[in-house]
């Protein structure tokens, strides 16, 4: 298949503006990228349809920067109409940003790249007019940010430009855009504000389940701070995004200040809110002391009552008691009515410590209580193992009783 006398090779993908197919340029041996749509299409969406489309490589031609696509040959061939254009392999930053929230310093190098193309087409008197993530190729090994798709891009001094047409992706136009006013490069500044906070958060800064109720939020509601999504935020690249954000346009910074802040933002040690110096021993002496030394007497403490508690427990040299006042007997109702004869009574004695089975659980209760601090320490008493060692204390608690029980029996 051929258009014009390009070979088409495959087809990459389609869009509201037509279908884009990875082609060859057999005079150049060239890789290009095709971008076509059926005239008959284009008179049916209206007069300005063709038109329009036409103006893509009109406005994008103009244009020779690093970071925006490069038009190569516009015409018309088998009834189509087609913009040879620069291919571009790569993932959209569509396909990235569905993944999730990304890394923050390279957030902040897509965003600013893409400012720098959207200043350097201001300058020429281009507005893209629809930045939204599927407008951008990210390529190369470095991720180089490549601007693409001035399908409703127009010249600021065009006369074909018209007050009153919304156009643009919903989710990512500005205020003015939506309502169908005039529009300037502000317009794209809140457009990219809108696909930063998308970068920043995971979350669109504006959505809804239909689309007025979107183009609702994006005139008349303010998005959820991002910092309340995303702490690490910091506080200077929170404050630029919001005058990005702004539902003003005369209150958003231009492209080329946009640029200059966001350099200035790169240039930042840390893009956390509440950096640690690194330098300052003494602060981190501090506050390692101020950690360690409660815990420190906090665990000594609980060692000692462990250790008291043990010896209270079974004393070394505890005089010989009956039974009913080492250890409380189970009631019993009949016990009132015919009580033990003197003798049929004997004084019952605590086992002997030589017994090597009540000294094994005399061990292990010490090892699990000792284990029970630290691991209280260390986890909180919300730790699953704390509660293991609870019912492992309790079982060996019962397993003594009942052991002392049948001594005493016997």
């Amino acid at each position: 298949m051929k258009i014009g006398r390009y070979e088409i090779l495959d087809e990459i993908g389609q869009g509201a503006m037509g279908t884009v197919h990875r082609a060859r340029d057999p005079l150049i041996e060239r890789t290009v990228a095709i971008k076509t749509v059926p005239i008959a299409q284009l008179q049916q969406e209206g007069a300005d349809a063709e038109s329009r489309f036409l103006r893509e490589a009109q406005s994008a031609g103009r244009l020779s920067h690093p970071n925006i696509v490069t038009i190569y040959d516009v015409g018309e061939a088998d009834g189509l109409a087609y913009i040879a254009m620069e291919y571009l392999p790569g993932r959209t930053l569509r396909d990235l940003m569905d993944k999730g929230p990304m890394p923050l310093d390279l957030a902040l190098d897509t965003a600013m790249q893409m400012a720098e193309a959207m200043a350097f087409a201001h300058e020429h008197g281009v507005i893209h007019r629809d930045i939204k993530p599927a407008n951008v190729v990210v390529t190369g090994k470095r991720g180089q940010i490549k601007l693409t798709d001035f399908g409703i891009a127009h010249l600021v001094n065009s006369d074909h430009t018209q007050a009153g047409q919304m156009l643009g992706s919903p989710r990512y136009m500005s205020p003015e855009q939506a309502m169908g006013r005039e529009i300037d490069g502000r317009s794209d500044i809140f457009s990219l504000g809108a696909v930063l906070y998308e970068m920043l958060t995971g979350r669109y800064a504006f959505d809804g389940d239909s689309l007025p109720t979107i183009v609702y939020r994006v005139i008349n509601e303010a998005p959820v701070p991002a910092t309340t999504l995303r702490p690490s935020i910091s506080v200077g690249l929170a404050s630029l995004l919001a005058h990005m954000l702004n539902k003003k346009p005369e209150a958003r910074p231009d492209a080329r200040t946009l640029v200059s802040a966001f350099h200035a933002l790169a240039s930042t040690p840390a893009t956390s809110p509440l950096p640690v110096p690194s330098t300052n021993r003494v602060s981190r002496l501090l506050r390692a002391l101020a950690f360690g030394v409660p815990i420190g007497v906090f665990l000594l403490i609980g060692l000692g009552i462990i250790v008291i508690e043990h010896f209270l427990a079974t004393p070394p040299h505890a005089p010989q008691l009956p039974v009913q006042q080492a250890v409380p007997p189970a009631v019993d109702d009949t016990a009132a009515d015919h009580p033990p004869s003197e003798s049929n009574a004997t004084p019952n004695t605590p086992p002997p410590e030589s017994d090597a089975y009540l000294a094994g659980l005399d061990k292990k209760l010490v090892e699990l209580r000792i284990k029970r601090t630290v691991l209280l320490l260390k986890y909180t008493n919300q730790h699953p193992d704390v509660v293991q060692v609870d019912r492992q204390l309790e079982q060996l608690r019962a397993e003594r009783s009942r052991y002392l029980k049948r001594q005493q029996k016997n």
